[in-house]
Parts: structure tokens; C-alpha cells; sequence
């Protein structure tokens, strides 16, 4: 297992090309110290898990590792056929003719949601597509906590639980000053 900058996790991700509404994600507090942890998980991909902090509101640093290559059956019912949220990954355009185009199909599909009779899940759905959002699904995400599946996924993979948790502490220590002596 090779630990990895999160964003370059993400970039993994944003790259690979099979099935973007495939993917899961189950994600909380950190079990211990400061930050987040996420688990990204696809049937044909494998499962990523990225532990996050905030250093600042414009500024989020963290680590994260490729745990599994697929999905197996005892993993695959850990992640949400359905969740609290719903999350995407996206990727900026590349030029302004690429934002105007995207910009011109997204109204389009909010303009034709706002005419018809819809469901939340269908408007996502068509919003990710309108973006071509290389990632996204059903996350079940605890703001105050950790969901159950969490705590699961954790001891499914408890070694690289230990190395993230490691490698994250090393770089809040390395990043963050203390106010108090």
C-alpha cells in the first residue's frame, strides 16, 4: 500500500473511466484526533480512503491509499445503495468554450427539471451528467460522528487505518503551529 497526497487519491479517481454513478462513499469524524475520514468505494475500482483535516477555511491537506482492488462481498454491503447525502468529484473545464458549454447543458437541465414533475435523486443524477462528473453516488456521511458502517470499514482495513493515522498526524504536527505552550 502505497500513501499518497488525498488529491492525488482524487485525481486517481477523476482518471478512471468506468461507470462514474457506480461509485459509494461512506465518510465521518476522524475516530482519533482532528479531521475526517472517507471511504470511496467502486465494484469495478476498488476502495480508496482519504483522511482529511482543515488547516484553514481555504485550505484542506490530508493523505489517503488505494485499500482494496475491488469490492468483495463482505465489503460491497458497507457502502450506501442509498445515503444520508449524495457526493461528486469534479473536475474544472479546460478552457472558457468548455465552461460556456457546460454552463449553457446545465441550465438546460435545470430548466427542464423546473418544467416537469421530478425526484431529487433524477435532478442529481442529470446535473452530474450535464458536468460529466467522472465521480459520483449515495454517501452516508456523520457530521458529529462516524456511521456504523465506518467503524466497519475501519477494522476491514485496520492496517492501513494505522499507517493513514500515522502519516496524517505526522502532517498536522508538521503544518499546524500551536497558540499555547
Amino acid at each position: 500500500m502505497r500513501v499518497r497526497d488525498w488529491q492525488d487519491i482524487l485525481a486517481e479517481v477523476v482518471e478512471n473511466d468506468r461507470d462514474p454513478d457506480g461509485w459509494r462513499a461512506v465518510g465521518g469524524d476522524r475516530a482519533g484526533g482532528i479531521g475526517e475520514d472517507i471511504y470511496l468505494g467502486h465494484p469495478s475500482v476498488g476502495v480508496y480512503q482519504l483522511k482529511t483535516y482543515a488547516k484553514n477555511p481555504y485550505e484542506v491537506q490530508g493523505v489517503g491509499a488505494e485499500v482494496a482492488r475491488k469490492l468483495d462481498d463482505e465489503i460491497e454491503p458497507l457502502f450506501p445503495d442509498e445515503g444520508s447525502g449524495l457526493f461528486g468529484v469534479q473536475t474544472p473545464p479546460e478552457d472558457e468554450n468548455e465552461a460556456e458549454q457546460t454552463a449553457s447543458e446545465l441550465e438546460q437541465v435545470v430548466k427542464a427539471h423546473a418544467e416537469a414533475p421530478t425526484t431529487s435523486d433524477a435532478f442529481f443524477e442529470d446535473v452530474m451528467d450535464a458536468l460529466d462528473s467522472p465521480a459520483y453516488g449515495p454517501m452516508e456521511f456523520d457530521t458529529y460522528g462516524r456511521p456504523e458502517a465506518m467503524d466497519d470499514l475501519t477494522d476491514a482495513f485496520e492496517e492501513a487505518e494505522e499507517l493513514l493515522d500515522a502519516e496524517l498526524d505526522d502532517l498536522i504536527d508538521d503544518s499546524v503551529e500551536r497558540g499555547f505552550y
